[in-house]
């Protein structure tokens, strides 16, 4: 069942989570994974990973940029990715 902290679209699956420190945002597809990755506080630029707790591969300002960059590890088009509605305000 989806709420404001799960979507679906696409054949992907994301979900939005708080840590003690950061914002996550961890898409799914066919055993690939994607996250995205924020300070609690919301005034960090964004790292993308293949995992939640995985390296970092690059660091954004923008959400959409961020995006494209998972999207791209999924190998989906960025319109592809579902954003639940609590993750939505994410970036700077």
């Amino acid at each position: 069942m989806a709420d404001e902290r799960t979507a679906e679209a696409a054949g992907v699956t994301a979900t939005y989570r708080e840590t003690e420190t950061e914002r996550l945002l961890v898409f799914d597809r066919d055993g690939r994974t994607a996250a995205v990755a924020q300070n609690r506080d919301g005034y960090a630029m964004l790292a993308v990973r293949r995992a939640a707790d995985g390296d970092e591969l690059e660091r954004y300002y923008g959400f959409e940029m961020a995006l494209d960059h998972a999207a791209e590890l999924l190998g989906v088009p960025p319109q592809d990715l579902p954003v639940p509605a609590a993750a939505a305000d994410m970036g700077m």
